[in-house]
């Protein structure tokens, strides 16, 4: 007697074996190979660097160029202080993005080098937890023994596997230190430069104007590109993205005012 099939209506409610097509089987291989490409660029820690460093450059250079505008001083002093802003906040969030993922690379290969004691002490009691860890993903007792077998036998990609499967992280999977450190440095410098380039061709009232217009036009479509990206509204994540840096430039504007009114 055969083993019954999956449960379709659990697994896809809606979908139809039946009715299944080659141009179904492609779409679902493109998009699987979609999800791969954006892995690898989540596991390389290249989305999160370039997101944090377009944002911090967009919204640290904002602020920092409202804030001195603010206390109303003249526009070289505006475009000189930019662009140290500029240097200094790159070059810090490149060495703080390759600190915290060197951290965390150095952090798992230490938990694997810790995993590996525990398989040459005692193999079965590793299994025992590779095991009891696959059941709570929803194998039953049967398959989850026989897919720890299968981890055994895959030689040299055992232990990073066991490590992926009970605790949840590689030392691959917490991405390239160089990868997120250069993507960090380059998009900051370019987030810093949009709120900066006015003050090159005007000064004064219209210079914050166009500051604070074209940060808001880079901002909206930073926004819209996580929005597609992840799935989620495009709309909604865009003007999530402009209220963030209309707050945080509103604020530093106003402290500068008040700054340069105390000085002066």
């Amino acid at each position: 007697m055969s083993a019954p099939g999956p449960d379709w209506a659990r697994i896809a409610p809606g979908w139809d074996p039946e009715t299944r097509t080659d141009r179904d089987d492609e779409a679902a291989e493109a998009e699987l190979a979609a999800i791969g490409r954006t892995a690898g660029r989540v596991a390389g820690g290249g989305i999160r660097a370039a997101v944090l460093g377009v944002n911090d450059g967009l919204v640290t250079n904002l602020c920092f160029i409202l804030g001195i505008a603010g206390a109303a001083v003249d526009a070289a002093t505006v475009r000189l202080s930019g662009l140290a802003s500029l240097v200094a906040g790159a070059l810090s969030m490149a060495a703080g993005e390759w600190v915290s993922v060197r951290g965390q690379r150095e952090v798992a290969q230490g938990m694997e080098n810790t995993l590996r004691e525990a398989w040459r002490h005692s193999p079965p009691v590793v299994m025992a937890h590779l095991a009891r860890s696959l059941r709570e993903r929803g194998l039953d007792a049967e398959t989850a023994v026989r897919a720890t077998r299968g981890v055994v036998s895959a030689g040299r990609t055992a232990r990073p596997t066991s490590l992926r499967i009970l605790f949840g992280v590689s030392v691959q999977d917490a991405g390239s230190p160089a990868v997120a450190a250069v993507s960090s440095l380059l998009l900051f410098a370019v987030g810093a430069l949009v709120p900066l380039v006015p003050w090159f061709v005007t000064e004064g009232g219209a210079a914050v104007t166009a500051s604070a217009v074209v940060t808001a036009l880079a901002s909206l479509a930073v926004g819209a590109a996580l929005g597609l990206g992840s799935g989620r509204s495009a709309v909604l994540t865009a003007l999530r993205q402009l209220l963030i840096v209309a707050a945080a430039s509103a604020v530093t504007y106003g402290l500068g005012t008040l700054a340069g009114d105390a000085v002066g």
